[in-house]
């Protein structure tokens, strides 16, 4: 009997030593920063603490004092953005979950006090699972597993947002610039517009003539209205992202314009080095099938039978003889498996395993392509966007200045400059077009390079450019 409460001390210490382990959440947000670093610049951080939320409401003052860059703006979003810190602590519950799986449940202690005519009856039972402490080095390596998955996902949600504020930053930023060169656009058309007007009064514009100007003037105007309101909606859009209150709103200023573009762009071979199975979305699928194998070959034991181990001790006293009687055991519960043989429990197993056998395969068979198609759409919107740079729109200007030259040596009129104007429109509208796009394609390829893929389908050019051509000579 001795060693049978040596065997249970055994036990319990090992059960003890089991559940010390605990979630290291800030080190996992080193980990994260670590694995994400050109996208967090290793500054996120899961705030608990009055003095970190202090230091972020500090840091998001410096940050919105002046003009918010696109790195700034990720910055900001993650010291600021409430949705951030939910990212944090939801990981944080998901690893502690994790941890969970691999602790056994605490061993039940039991007591019985019966009472029969002159006898007492004292009955001590201390029992526990015994699957489950000899299951125990499985439900560690699950365990662990569970938390690394954990862990990975955080990285690729923390890549996945910090690529929704670059891109809410370029679109904010392109509506904004955007939205001023229709101010100009719109102001041109109403000078042309009130010209044509006075030249009608006077005899000298037919109606179509003054009606041609006018119609561009009010396509103008409509596509001012538009772009206000384009401008509107993605401000607020990268205000959701970036967390703003409603003080911190009014502060908020951004660029007058995107960047000028790199001088070259990411080569493919750069691409290409960054191998599929290191991708983030690799690395999960790959967790998932290695859990899916761990948890299978543990499920199979349990879906058959399960073992309580008990230990017990009663004492019997006799009142009319004056005397104590010990006694001593131990039981053993088995489940027997007569009504469920645990067969839909292995097939939704099996079922979960072969899932995600094929979820692995599907993943690494996409990956390569995922990268090419980023890197596809990277180099298009580049090459598209330097075009517009170096040739059209340097053509454009070399026009409008020889047009210059013409009207002053009186070779033509006023209309027909503003016609070169109504030109120009479209050529510039689709320059802020394809900057946008690179800025957009951009922020995609470094989110499929790391693991996240993000959609960066080419856009069709901003309305606008029909107006000019509407408005011909």
């Amino acid at each position: 009997m001795k060693r049978i409460f040596r065997l249970t001390a055994l036990a319990t210490a090992s059960l003890v030593l089991a559940g010390c382990a605990s979630v290291n959440m800030d080190q996992a947000v080193r980990d994260t920063n670590d694995t994400t670093s050109t996208f967090t610049q290793g500054k996120l951080e899961l705030s608990r603490t009055e003095q970190q939320a202090r230091a972020r409401a500090r840091l998001s003052s410096e940050l919105l004092a002046n003009p918010l860059g696109m790195d700034e703006a990720v910055q900001l979003a993650l010291a600021n953005s409430p949705a951030v810190q939910t990212l944090l602590a939801q990981s944080w519950s998901d690893m502690a979950q994790a941890n969970q799986t691999g602790r056994i449940a605490n061993p039940v202690f039991s007591f019985e006090r019966i009472r029969f005519a002159d006898e007492l009856e004292l009955g001590r039972l201390l029992s526990f699972g015994l699957l489950d402490l000899l299951t125990l080095p499985r439900r560690l390596e699950i365990s662990e597993g569970q938390m690394a998955q954990a862990r990975v996902q955080l990285s690729a949600n923390v890549v996945e947002q910090v690529t929704q504020v670059r891109q809410a930053w370029v679109r904010a930023v392109a509506a904004q610039q955007s939205l001023a060169y229709a101010h100009q656009v719109n102001l041109s058309a109403k000078a042309s517009a009130e010209l044509a007007r006075r030249m009608r009064q006077v005899g000298n514009f037919t109606k179509l003539q003054r009606a041609r100007h006018q119609s561009f003037y009010a396509d103008s105007a409509a596509q001012l209205a538009s772009s206000q309101q384009a401008s509107t909606a993605a401000r607020e859009d990268l205000i959701r992202q970036l967390g703003l209150t409603e003080a911190q709103v009014g502060q908020l200023k951004l660029p007058e314009r995107l960047p000028d573009l790199p001088k070259a762009p990411v080569q493919a071979a750069v691409v290409n080095a960054n191998a599929p199975d290191q991708r983030l979305d690799v690395k999960i699928a790959r967790n998932q099938l290695e859990m899916a194998g761990k948890s299978q070959g543990l499920n199979l034991i349990t879906s058959l039978v399960d073992v309580e181990l008990g230990v017990r001790r009663d004492t019997v006293f006799d009142n009319a003889a004056g005397t104590s009687t010990p006694r001593k055991g131990f039981e053993l519960d088995i489940r027997l498996p007569i009504f469920d043989w645990g067969t839909a429990k292995r097939d939704a197993m099996n079922a979960q395993s072969l899932a995600a056998a094929n979820r692995y395969e599907s993943t690494v068979r996409g990956a390569s392509s995922q990268l090419r198609e980023s890197y596809s759409a990277y180099r298009t919107a580049y090459d598209v966007a330097r075009h517009y740079r170096d040739e059209i729109v340097p053509l454009r200007q070399v026009m409008a200045e020889e047009n210059i030259l013409r009207y002053n040596g009186m070779l033509i009129g006023v209309f027909e400059l503003l016609a070169d104007n109504r030109d120009q429109i479209a050529s510039i509208t689709a320059a802020l077009n394809a900057y946008q796009q690179f800025w957009l394609a951009d922020a995609a390829l470094a989110a499929s390079m790391t693991g996240k893929p993000t959609a960066s389908a080419m856009a069709a050019p901003m309305a606008g450019g029909s107006g000019g051509n509407a408005a011909g000579h």
